[in-house]
Formats: structure tokens, sequence, C-alpha cells
């Protein structure tokens, strides 16, 4: 009797969507601390078309000798567990598998991860929204983190590509610490950044006391800071240097129960955005690739192994 297999997505020879594949792997048991969960869904996102176009490689993030997995994010339904482990087999969680250099990702139709990388969906939130939120949700906050509380009569926040999965997100949670946030966004977008409860712009003017880039602008974004302010990037390496005394940082998103937790709870309450574009089967995560590489999508494309 031959062993049990499942399908996942990978990158042999990184060269953009075209180099994708679908392989079949042996099924793994979850040892201690771990789970298996069957992904009922996953999200394309920008990182996911760095991988498969060799951005990672390029800067060493990447050294797989063989192939490397896509997929960060995923929602689904714990299949098996480890020992040590607290969630019951059909509990339904999303999660984040973190980091670059590994050979399978979240692009496949199961997956054995540490049940400290997942957090339970609430009853409110079905699993194509909720995979929308362990990556962009995680990555948000902990831009927020980044920037810390508004200072004191300086608190203009620029966020670009606020119509954005990670920009909506950061334009919500920034209120919140105090910032005044104006999303940066296309002018068809200015109702959705607006419900979001920033202001809006289609044309930024210099002299913000912070920007948070999203739309990976770098030294563009960076121009319309003021002396002194903060810039905080999601692309690590791709930051641009400092100047004028501006903070620049940029944010390396990393797993996070107890607030994937919280995120998720919120999204289920409908005060963080899950907008999902199109499901698409795993054979089709090429097209969702070029798709998404096109830019304008208002929401995710969903791989649904």
């Amino acid at each position: 009797m031959s062993a049990a297999t499942f399908r996942t997505a990978v990158v042999h020879i990184p060269n953009g969507p075209d180099s994708i594949e679908i392989i079949d792997v042996p099924v793994a048991e979850p040892g201690p601390g771990q789970i298996r969960v069957v992904i009922a869904a996953a999200t394309v996102n920008p990182t996911d078309l760095g991988v498969a176009a060799g951005f990672f490689h390029a800067i060493g993030l990447v050294q797989q000798p063989e192939h490397t997995g896509l997929g960060w994010e995923f929602a689904g339904v714990v299949d098996a567990s480890g020992p040590g482990v607290d969630l019951a087999v059909g509990t339904r969680v999303a999660g984040l598998v973190a980091g670059f250099d590994r050979d399978y990702g979240t692009y496949a139709e199961q997956i054995v991860v540490a049940a400290a990388d997942v957090a339970p969906v609430p009853d409110g939130l079905d699993l194509l929204a909720a995979t929308t939120v362990p990556l962009n949700g995680l990555a948000a906050a902990q831009v927020v983190d980044l920037l810390g509380d508004a200072p004191a009569g300086a608190g203009r926040l620029l966020v670009t590509g606020a119509a954005g999965a990670v920009g909506a997100n950061v334009a919500v949670l920034a209120q919140e610490r105090g910032w005044q946030v104006t999303g940066l966004a296309r002018a068809g977008d200015e109702e959705f950044v607006r419900s979001l409860g920033a202001d809006f712009t289609a044309h930024a003017e210099p002299e913000w006391d912070a920007a948070v880039d999203p739309a990976q602008l770098n030294a563009q974004a960076l121009k319309l800071v003021r002396d002194g302010g903060a810039y905080v990037g999601l692309r690590p390496g791709l930051e641009p240097p400092t100047e004028r005394g501006i903070s620049v940082t940029s944010v390396v998103t990393a797993s996070d129960r107890t607030r994937l937790a919280h995120l998720l709870t919120r999204a289920a309450a409908g005060e963080l955005p899950t907008r999902v574009h199109a499901a698409v089967q795993l054979d089709r995560a090429a097209e969702a690739h070029r798709a998404t590489a096109k830019g304008g999508l208002r929401g995710r494309y969903i791989i649904c192994p």
C-alpha cells in the first residue's frame, strides 16, 4: 500500500508565476506541540509573489536546495494533534507560517504547524475571510507597535496603499494609538478609506509626522515625512536610506497567537476589514499570482485546495 500524500505548491527555480509547481508530498504526523490542519483557504499575498520571483532568494532569505513552499496565511480545520496540544480535532483555526526558508507553505491541502502559531476562528467568521487576517493583521499590528503612540501635537500619519489589506488594518489600528490617519489611495477608494475612520488623499504633500508604506513607495514616501519624523516599511532590506533625522524601520511579521486571536475576534465583529476578491483552486495559483501582480485588487485572491 502506498503512503498517503497531499498536494502543495512550491517553486524549484524561481521565475515568476510560471515557476509554480504542484507536487505530491507524504502526509506527516504532528509531533509534540504540533497540529495537522486540513486547509480550507490560503491567501495570495505580495510576499508570495516575491518568493516566486526569486527576490527573497536573491537577498539570501531563501536557501532551499530543492524547493521552497508558497503561502504564509491559512485557515482550516484541525485534523490531528500531537502530544501536549489543547486544540481538539475539528477546531476551526487560522494561522501564520512565518519565515522564508522552508520546504512547504500554506498553498497546500494540509499542513503541520506549531499549535502556538494558530488561533481559533470565531463562529461568526467564515474561513475564507479568516485567512486574510493572520499575515495582514499581524503585520499591521506590529507596524503600529514600531510606530508607538502618537507624540503629543505631532500625530499626523500618512498610510500609503490605505485601500490594501495591510494599509487598511494599519489605518484602523493606528487611530487607536492616537494617530490622526490619512490614507493615500486611488480616488475610487475614497469611500472605503473614509469608512475606516481615516481622512483621505489621492495626492499627498510633504510634512507628515510619520508614514507607513504598505504601497512600497520607499524614497517617494520618505520625502513626504518631515525632518525627524518616522517611516515604517514592509519589506526588510528594501527600506530607503535614512535622511534628515527620520527614523526608518521595517516590520518583520512574527507569529503571535494571543494577538491573532484578538484580531480574529475583531474581524468577526466587523471592526477590521476582511476582503476577498476571488477564490480559486490550487491548480490556478499561477493565475492568481498574475492577477495580483497587476495591482488594483480590493481584496485578496484565496487559494482553496
